[in-house]
Formats: C-alpha cells, sequence, structure tokens
C-alpha cells in the first residue's frame, strides 16, 4: 500500500467532500416542520462538532493508525470497545452511502423529471451512482483521492457562493419559532440538532485512511479541524437560506430544496444549475464515503476482528473485498426501503447512519478523556456531552435499527475470538 497515496489537499477534500454533500441539499425539507428551531439545532450541532472535530485531530495526533475512530476506541478502551467501534462506524458508513445515493437520485429527478416519478425509477438512479463510485474506487486510493479533489473544488465554490448572494433574500414569514404537533419545543431543539447532525458527519474522514495519508501527524489534524469548519460554516449558511426563502409546505415536500429556491429566486434556469450542484456535492461525498467503507473493516480485520479476506489487498493495494461488501450492504439497504418517498427515505437513511456514528463520537471523546493530555479535556467534554444529546433526538426507529445491528455484530465477535 502506498503511504503517500493522501497529502494534504486531498486529505482536506475528503473531509470537506464528505460533509458537504446531500445533508446540505437536502436536509432543509427534513427541517422544514421546524421552521427557525432549526437554528438552535444547527448552533448546537456546530459547537458539539467543531469540539469534536478538535479532539480527533489530538487524537490523530497521538495515535495516527488507520481505521479512526475504531483505531482511538481500542487504544482507549481495549479490544471488545475496539470491535463494537468498528462494527458501528461501518454500519454507519454504508448508512451514509445509501443516504447519498438516494439525494443523488433526488438531484437527478429535479434535472429530469422521470427519473423521480417512481420509486423503482429512483433506487435504479441511486444504485447506478453507488456503483459508479465503487468503480472509481476500485481503481486505487490514488485515483479516488484525485477525483475527490477535483468533485470537492466543483461544488464547494459554487456553493459557498449561492449562500452569501441567496441569505440575503430569505423571508423572515418562513423562520417562526416552531415544531410538529404532538412535539414540545425542547424535543423539537433535539430533533434538530439529531438532524443536522447528518450535515456534519464526515468531519472525522482524514483520520480514517491514516496508513495512505502523507506524515498523518501533522496532516491528519489540519485537514480535520480546517476542513470542519469550512464545510460547517458553508452548510449553515446554504440551509438557513433555503429554509427562508422557500415556504415550509413547499419544502417538506420538495426532493430538491435548494434548486427550488434558486428557481424560485431567479428563474428556472438556476434551479437546473443548483440541482446540477446537487448531483455533482453528492457524488463527491458519494466518492468520499465508499474510500473508506473499506478502511475500517480493514484495519478491524488486520487485527483479527473480521474475517481476513476484508484485510486482503489487490495489486493497486485496494482493499477490494471490503469495499464489495460496503456496496452490497448499501445497496441491500435502498432496495429495502424503496418504496418509501425519496424524503422519507433520505430521512430514515441519515437517522439510522447517525445513529451508528454517534456511538464512535462518543467513544472517541471518552478515550481523550481517559487517555489523552490535560490539553484538550474541555473540547472533549463538550463533545462527550453533544453526542450524548443528539442521540437522544435520533427516534425510536432509527435507534432500534442501530441497536439491532449493533447486537448483530455481537456473534461476528465471538466466532472471531475462538478463531486459533
Amino acid at each position: 500500500m502506498n503511504r503517500r497515496a493522501l497529502g494534504i489537499w486531498s486529505a482536506t477534500a475528503l473531509v470537506v467532500g464528505n460533509m458537504v454533500g446531500s445533508g446540505v441539499f437536502l436536509l432543509p425539507a427534513s427541517l422544514a416542520p421546524y421552521g427557525a428551531t432549526a437554528l438552535i439545532g444547527w448552533t448546537i450541532t456546530l459547537v458539539g462538532t467543531l469540539a469534536l472535530a478538535a479532539t480527533f485531530a489530538r487524537l490523530a495526533m497521538k495515535w495516527p493508525h488507520t481505521g479512526g475512530p475504531y483505531a482511538f476506541a481500542r487504544a482507549g478502551f481495549g479490544d471488545a470497545a475496539g470491535f463494537l467501534i468498528a462494527w458501528s462506524y461501518w454500519v454507519s458508513i454504508w448508512s451514509a452511502i445509501a443516504a447519498i445515493a438516494v439525494a443523488f437520485a433526488g438531484s437527478m429527478g429535479a434535472l429530469f423529471p422521470t427519473i423521480a416519478a417512481t420509486p423503482v425509477y429512483s433506487a435504479a438512479c441511486a444504485l447506478t451512482a453507488l456503483w459508479l463510485c465503487l468503480g472509481i474506487n476500485l481503481a486505487g486510493i490514488r485515483e479516488a483521492g484525485r477525483a475527490q479533489i477535483v468533485l470537492t473544488a466543483m461544488k464547494i465554490i459554487p456553493l459557498l457562493l449561492f449562500a452569501l448572494v441567496a441569505i440575503w433574500f430569505i423571508d423572515r414569514h418562513n423562520l417562526a419559532l416552531t415544531h410538529p404537533a404532538g412535539t414540545t419545543f425542547p424535543s423539537a431543539i433535539n430533533a434538530t440538532a439529531a438532524l443536522t447532525l447528518w450535515a456534519m458527519l464526515g468531519f472525522e474522514s482524514a483520520t480514517v485512511p491514516a496508513g495512505d495519508t502523507e506524515n498523518p501527524e501533522r496532516t491528519i489534524p489540519r485537514a480535520t479541524v480546517f476542513g470542519a469548519l469550512l464545510a460547517g460554516v458553508v452548510t449553515v449558511l446554504a440551509c438557513t437560506a433555503v429554509t427562508g426563502i422557500v415556504a415550509p409546505g413547499v419544502l417538506a415536500k420538495s426532493s430538491a430544496p435548494m434548486a427550488d429556491a434558486a428557481r424560485q429566486l431567479w428563474g428556472n434556469g438556476a434551479g437546473v444549475a443548483i440541482a446540477a450542484l446537487m448531483a455533482v456535492a453528492c457524488l463527491g461525498a458519494l466518492n468520499g464515503w465508499v474510500l473508506l467503507s473499506a478502511q475500517v473493516p480493514m484495519a478491524a480485520a488486520q487485527d483479527g476482528f473480521l474475517p481476513a479476506p476484508l484485510a486482503r489487498l489487490d495489486a493497486n493495494g485496494t482493499p477490494r473485498i471490503g469495499l464489495l461488501v460496503s456496496g452490497l450492504l448499501a445497496t441491500l439497504l435502498i432496495v429495502a426501503n424503496y418504496t418509501r418517498s425519496l424524503v422519507q427515505l433520505f430521512t430514515f437513511s441519515i437517522l439510522l447512519s447517525t445513529a451508528a456514528t454517534l456511538l464512535p463520537y462518543l467513544a472517541g471523546a471518552a478515550a481523550w478523556l481517559r487517555r489523552g493530555d490535560k490539553r484538550g479535556r474541555i473540547a472533549a467534554t463538550i463533545g462527550l456531552v453533544f453526542s450524548i444529546y443528539a442521540l437522544t433526538g435520533i427516534g425510536r426507529e432509527a435507534m432500534l435499527w442501530g441497536a439491532a445491528l449493533l447486537a448483530a455484530g455481537l456473534p461476528v465477535y465471538w466466532w472471531m475470538r475462538r478463531q486459533p
């Protein structure tokens, strides 16, 4: 495996590209019932995310090993905790892949309405994007890193311009402090914090392929903190602008909220351009998450916690089997839920992915508090509290799915421990 496959630009593009994906374009629809209440959720999420990013940057300097959250949990709490975090994080990754592929189908549906006409067409479009990115990654991590730089640059610059311009067209009437019937204001804030966290997932991306990163002790912390800050600011600005421009009733039913906002402001051509930008953004995020999808099981397999074939590398240094297994799991999630609407499938997938990711975030913060230096303890404490708080807002369905998938890993751990 080439340890110099990812430099500072590729690592930063991995962080920004994985964070700025489907969330910034589709989240306004999921947040529509909450109005301006979502701004409180965004504030909590941004503070918590930056605290976690700072903590993971320190963890990467202390333990710059492939696997990111898995490596940190194992170093902090031992083998059993390491396995559970590896399993949970792997679940979160292929769930995220499914959600982003669905978001890509939504963006293509805004460009070509036939795609969004039936669940079958939407699912087929999502699966096509998924396996296209798998093909790119099967060519090698260097090629995937180069593609990530290009795709990230293509989306972050126009997205930032959109956010800075559109924010001035907000209609304050669309930003009332509301929450769905049957919920309380505190529970609504909790729910928006859980939903908005989806857009912040991925700040830890640079920590995962540490074995393929040039000078990881320096590159990973810089890419993590700068990438999280840049992606966080752009995402919050853009989502707030869309929420304030499109009426809540229209927004809640939209499969491409940002495109609808641009169309409302500047006409159909602008809507088409934003839909195309969303497609590029989703491909960039999909490519980045597919890249990570084999790194975590590979690291765990190398340590004997998952079957050995997941650690096997081809001639290009690519964990081919891990990529294919992750792609198959994401495919099954899309197929199993294809009868839902795009917004319903997207919301379910992001909550499942978020639930599975919060455990690694919580474990990472706790690992620093247990074995890290005194510096950074405040950030780690904030990150730990935020992770627990966000976990309580995930919702019953996603929590049950997440718990069931986590429990499914226990027989694997038991079986692997019995191997000679």
